[in-house]
């Protein structure tokens, strides 16, 4: 019976995600040949320079014609009544709320199941920390060139489908009876594709608004994500915890289940993303891919060389590396650490559950915290804060109590840093520069998910002991701190 539900699903996703690829090739199509006839005027953000063709008004930014928003004569998008989202913009957002159904899963319900494949004498920590970071390291490997690529005119959406392709796949081949290697490669196979085309995701946004709706849109994914993948995760637990009465079905088919379900959502709400994105902006045609990738290496590399010589913004770029780094391994590691401890799964999964919802209205409250008191200041009180969320998990994480503890805490700044180290940054680079800063911003970011999650199966692995290996974060957080602590703060002088 279960393998009969768990192939039909999984026939209904493959038959989805074709539908959803054929349906957005034909709605680009038909806007292909339209625009050829309704050229507008130039599209918001149209001054962005080129490295490859800095001074060609033909490649250096392309002009097209858009649905809603569309640009104005004068560059700038058109607001809606009352600041109100437009239909892209929601389009947009509803991607997050797709693809973190598959990062809560990964968080709570992935490494106890991992965990359960394994022998007796397995380490989790280690096994799953070492899973991370081979997917980090692909992915900062791949991006550059792939960005690159992808910058050619129609080339982004065809590498965001190849990515979330891989991962939606990836999800459901994670419901086969695997042992825990195969099952572990599977897995980085999926997080790949989930953090590929999220590389790709966040650089739809300079084609979906302006720059002055940018923090709102982006406000809101993070929210919306964080929210709205409760609804598939709700439904797997319960399934999970429920299904073996209801249906007669082992926890272990269960839980291979919800893989499927969760890739069922994570491909119905990237169907609008799909049918309403369109690439305005990009660097050279499909004739000039060689001189896009050739460029590539030149940009970073001059890039590089402006940002050591503004030393306030590459001491921050060091700290922000460390502390980014520290966060993303508090939550990729959370629950395999907890499983270790012999921490009830259920009380595990529920706990991280509240994470997702204490979470948005944190993050929230702290952006109306730095308004008053400085964005810096928060950032700096977030890692502080941090250092105190590991040195908890260290030395008094025994029991459910504590993980319920912790959970809220991390919640209440994850958010927070995240949101606020985006907005800072946007304050202290050169503004004529922004888009290479901040493609800079995202291989910083990309790389950051390495070093923790290595750090961390490292000790473990060495000591034997996993809450040595979780104290080894704190080395990343006094370093982000002390690179803090040093920089002198540019929106402030």
């Amino acid at each position: 019976m279960f393998f009969v539900v768990l192939a039909t699903e999984t026939a209904l996703t493959m038959k989805v995600g074709y539908r959803t690829a054929r349906a957005a090739w034909q709605f680009r199509s038909r806007d292909s040949e339209r625009e050829d006839h309704t050229m507008t005027g130039p599209t918001a953000n149209a001054s962005a320079s080129s490295p490859i063709f800095p001074d060609n008004a033909d490649h250096a930014t392309a002009v097209k014609g858009q649905d809603a928003p569309q640009a104005l004569g004068n560059g700038e998008f058109p607001v809606p009544p009352n600041g109100k989202l437009t239909s892209r913009e929601k389009k947009w957002i509803v991607y997050d709320v797709g693809n973190s159904a598959f990062v809560l899963l990964s968080t709570a319900v992935i490494p106890i199941y991992a965990k359960s494949l394994m022998p007796a004498d397995g380490n989790i920590v280690s096994a799953w920390g070492y899973a991370q970071t081979i997917a980090s390291l692909v992915i900062a490997l791949l991006m550059p060139l792939l960005g690159s690529i992808a910058d050619v005119q129609g080339m982004k959406i065809k590498f965001f489908l190849g990515f979330f392709g891989t991962g939606v796949v990836m999800c459901c081949a994670m419901a086969l009876p695997l042992t825990w290697l195969p099952f572990l490669i599977i897995y980085v196979l999926a997080t790949i594709g989930l953090n590929g085309s999220l590389t790709f995701y966040d650089s739809m946004l300079i084609d979906t608004t302006s720059n002055d709706r940018m923090d709102k849109v982006s406000s809101h994914g993070y929210g919306w994500g964080y929210v709205g993948s409760t609804v598939p995760f709700i439904v797997c637990i319960a399934l999970i915890f429920g299904g073996p009465a209801l249906f007669g079905w082992s926890t272990t088919a269960c839980t291979r289940a919800s893989f499927v379900i969760t890739a069922v959502w994570w491909v119905a709400f990237t169907i609008p993303l799909l049918t309403s994105y369109r690439q305005e902006h990009y660097r050279a045609t499909r004739e000039h891919t060689r001189e896009a990738v050739r460029g590539t290496f030149t940009e970073l590399a001059g890039t590089l060389g402006k940002l050591v010589q503004n030393k306030s913004l590459w001491m921050f770029m060091v700290a922000f590396f460390f502390y980014i780094d520290a966060v993303n391994t508090v939550i990729s590691m959370s629950t395999s650490y907890g499983t270790q401890l012999g921490i009830d799964s259920t009380q595990l999964v529920i706990a991280l559950l509240v994470t997702q919802f204490v979470a948005f209205p944190c993050a929230i409250i702290y952006g109306r915290l730095a308004g008053r008191f400085g964005c810096k200041p928060m950032i700096m009180v977030a890692v502080v804060a941090y250092m105190g969320i590991v040195f908890f998990a260290t030395f008094f994480l025994k029991e459910a109590l504590e993980f319920w503890i912790l959970a809220i805490l991390v919640g209440m700044f994850q958010g927070g840093i995240q949101a606020l180290s985006r907005s800072y940054y946007g304050k202290i680079i050169p503004k004529e520069h922004a888009n290479e800063y901040y493609g800079l911003y995202d291989i910083f970011g990309k790389t950051a998910s390495i070093l923790g999650t290595f750090l961390v199966a490292t000790t473990t692995t060495l000591t034997g002991n996993a809450s040595l290996g979780v104290l080894s974060i704190a080395i990343l957080l006094v370093v982000a701190l002390v690179f803090l602590t040093l920089q002198k703060d540019p929106t402030r002088q």
